[in-house]
């Protein structure tokens, strides 16, 4: 939180940005239904909702975690999850190697 010369406070949205272009999030156009459950369960917002069909809008804050792919009803969404910055951090987590997923 910021706080301006008032002394109130304003709201700071941070974006984190995990693998460079979410490398292997993709969306089928012409599966999507625009149910919009992928914008309920990403962690991040990485999804947006136009025209009835939802699109990737902030590729860079994909972790790869697989919930978006997991959860679409109609099969329209392919990511590897495992591969990102949610496994690397679940692996350090786990003890399994270090917390590293190599992108920063």
């Amino acid at each position: 939180m910021n706080i301006d010369i008032t002394g109130s406070f304003k709201e700071v949205t941070v974006v984190w940005k995990y693998i460079k272009n979410g490398e292997s999030l993709l969306i089928d156009a012409d599966k999507c239904t625009g149910c919009g459950t992928c914008l309920e369960v990403c962690p991040h917002s990485v999804f947006i909702l136009k025209y009835k069909k939802a699109l990737i809008n902030l590729r860079d804050a994909c972790m790869e975690c697989g919930a978006c792919k997991l959860n679409c009803p109609a099969g329209a969404i392919e990511v590897n999850s495992g591969v990102g910055c949610a496994a690397a951090v679940i692996g350090g987590m786990l003890g399994k190697k270090a917390p590293d997923c190599g992108c920063c």
